[in-house]
């Protein structure tokens, strides 16, 4: 090795030592007689000095020395000089006195400076992803990684699953999307798929008497670009023989528990609440819930389909609803902030965007004072908050809201970023209807069972029948 210590590692229990670091110059300061080099590796950051009285020949060479040269240093571990203690560094009471340098690398001016606080476009960091990389952040971000893959595998073992490796080259099988092909030399004119899931072989090992499986896998989905959609992605894939939904969900609560304490230092709550889809749905717009927060949905279209409001009333008509989120202490906000949200809410297919603050209303006149105190009873409104409602259909208005609310809390900053809520959504429906295809698909995937409750309404209202599904949901 040539290093004997990490950048980071050393402490006043160093004092006095000969060592030998490697690492990158993260930054250079010129007091003309000494020079400061603070060096950076994976582990963090130790201070250098260079000294013509330690080294002549070392300290002419740091006059050298710009942002990411690669260098070897060896000198003395020695502590601070009484007020230069850095306390926001872990080797923050040390430095070393170098006595003799080897530049390993120079390097010409990076793009973008190497620290967390980076305000670069993401297209250059892409380009330029070995440095991107080097940030501690992302160092960071790669170690938890890893822990949390070690930690997942020793859970598992422990628990009696098997790690297995299933195929990547396979024959293509129906499944949520398209799937990626690969041509083959051996047989011009047919293809290999790469796997969206390894569902058809852990179903083999289960029947296979494996009985317990998991994997961290490689999976491959040709399908748009989302925030939530990536055409390649990591999954840990599990499967079981002889269980319940309650052990699955045992399994997953102590398995994300473990992640949390190892990875994060980090207790969460087990066992994990548990929320019906369609009470996600009604509260919240999605089957993914962000509880961190209040601004709940509220629907109002029992108390506004007799009175005089004609957008409620088409809305109603065409079998939609009304329903809304109240904001806190926003009543104040201008005419051309809500004429942003309701552009907002226009792009999710909602027509437009009603609203009170406090008791005043653009559609006040159409509605009864009855009415108008009932609606701000039911959203708990006040003279100080702003009721904001949409009249469409379920879908729209689920949407729109749903992502009207979460624009809203991150604007507002209403979100505890240091808050980690983990619920499971069950019972999600097992059918939905494809309208441009004119049958029903599965709402989840083909692989999940109905609910044995449910059987009678396969023939009879399969749109009714729910699904022995469970979602582990964090943070929405």
């Amino acid at each position: 090795m040539k290093k004997t210590h990490n950048c980071g590692e050393l402490g006043l229990q160093n004092i006095g030592e000969e060592v030998i670091l490697v690492g990158w110059v993260n930054r250079r300061r010129d007091h003309g007689k000494l020079i400061f080099i603070d060096l950076r590796d994976r582990a963090g950051i130790s201070q250098v000095v260079f000294s013509p009285e330690a080294d002549d020949i070392a300290h002419a060479k740091a006059h050298e020395l710009r942002s990411e040269f690669v260098l070897e240093v060896k000198g003395q571990v020695c502590a601070r000089p009484h007020g230069t203690i850095n306390p926001d560094l872990t080797t923050g009471e040390i430095e070393i006195l170098v006595h003799e340098l080897t530049i390993i690398n120079s390097s010409k001016t990076p793009p973008f400076s190497i620290s967390d606080e980076l305000n670069v476009a993401e297209d250059v960091r892409l380009k330029y992803r070995y440095l991107d990389l080097r940030r501690p952040q992302m160092q960071k971000n790669m170690f938890l990684r890893h822990k949390v893959c070690q930690n997942t595998r020793r859970f598992l073992d422990e628990n009696g699953y098997i790690e297995v490796e299933t195929p990547m080259l396979i024959k293509s099988t129906p499944e949520g999307a398209r799937d990626f092909l690969v041509p083959s030399r051996l047989s011009p004119g047919e293809f290999y798929a790469l796997p969206q899931s390894p569902q058809l072989f852990k179903q083999i090992l289960m029947v296979a008497g494996f009985e317990k499986y998991f994997q961290i896998v490689k999976c491959f989905r040709d399908e748009d670009l989302r925030a939530d959609r990536q055409p390649e992605f990591t999954q840990v894939d599990i499967e079981a023989s002889f269980v319940e939904i309650d052990d699955i969900c045992k399994l997953i609560e102590g398995l994300l528990s473990s992640i949390f304490k190892e990875g994060l230092g980090i207790e969460v709550k087990t066992p994990f609440p548990r929320m019906d889809f369609d009470e996600a749905m009604a509260r919240y717009g999605s089957d993914a819930p962000d509880t961190r927060f209040g601004m709940e949905l509220t629907e109002i279209t029992d108390l506004v389909k007799d009175e005089g409001c004609q957008v409620f009333n088409r809305a109603i008509a065409q079998g939609g609803q009304v329903k809304g989120i109240c904001v806190p202490e926003m009543a104040s906000m201008s005419r051309k902030d809500i004429d942003e949200l309701t552009a907002f809410v226009n792009t999710y297919g909602a027509k437009g965007l009603a609203y009170f603050k406090g008791k005043e209303s653009p559609i006040a006149k159409f509605l009864s004072e009855g009415a108008r105190d009932n609606i701000l009873q039911r959203m708990n409104a006040d003279e100080n908050s702003l009721c904001l409602f949409i009249a469409d259909s379920p879908r729209v208005v689920a949407m729109s809201l749903c992502q009207l609310r979460l624009h809203l809390a991150k604007k507002l900053n209403m979100i505890r970023e240091d808050a980690f809520n983990l619920l499971w959504v069950m019972n999600a429906p097992l059918f939905e209807y494809d309208e441009e295809e004119k049958r029903f698909t599965a709402m989840h995937h083909p692989f999940t069972s109905p609910r044995e409750t449910d059987y009678p309404l396969l023939d009879t209202d399969p749109l009714k029948v729910k699904a022995n599904a469970y979602d582990v949901v964090l943070n929405g």
